[in-house]
């Protein structure tokens, strides 16, 4: 009998591979996905049974059942009024969002705003996730010192030409 080989030892690469949160025979995602299309056909199948009753709620709620000169003028006059309060009050609610997204930290989850960028990135951190920014205060001696260094960095990179 001739000396078989070894098996492979298996990579680093296979060490680090993630592991799934469920098994590939485990139920669990399965098991989710048929409870909500469940619970959706059910959903579906009320509205279908019940749609006169529902377009009536509907209707008698928005004033169009019970109308005035026309069948549309309750609506108009009430329900229908507040559509472009709506409108503007949800547009400046997502301005102000889009500008808090834009201007605060970069890490995830963190509403403080980002003065600080990170060299060799395009992200903008706040004091508290910039590796560079002390998280503390500085007292005036500390602020001049450091002025006082780079001024000094400055002048000599001016001197030797290698900077500007």
């Amino acid at each position: 009998m001739t000396g078989s080989a070894a098996p492979p030892a298996p990579s680093a690469d296979l060490a680090a591979a993630p592991v799934p949160e469920f098994a590939p025979t485990s139920s669990g995602n399965r098991l989710a996905w048929v409870v909500g299309l469940v619970v959706l056909v059910v959903v579906v199948a009320l509205l279908i049974a019940f749609f006169g009753a529902l377009r009536h709620w509907v209707a008698l709620h928005t004033g169009t059942l019970h109308g005035g000169p026309d069948i549309w003028y309750n609506f108009w006059s009430g329900f229908g009024s507040d559509l472009g309060e709506a409108t503007l009050i949800s547009a400046v609610c997502i301005g102000v969002y889009t500008g808090v997204r834009k201007v605060n930290c970069h890490t995830k989850g963190c509403w403080r705003i980002g003065h600080h960028p990170l060299d060799g990135t395009p992200y903008i951190l706040c004091r508290h996730h910039h590796p560079s920014v002390p998280n503390h205060g500085a007292s005036h001696d500390q602020i001049l010192a450091q002025h006082h260094k780079v001024k000094l960095e400055r002048d000599s990179a001016r001197r030797t030409g290698t900077g500007g």
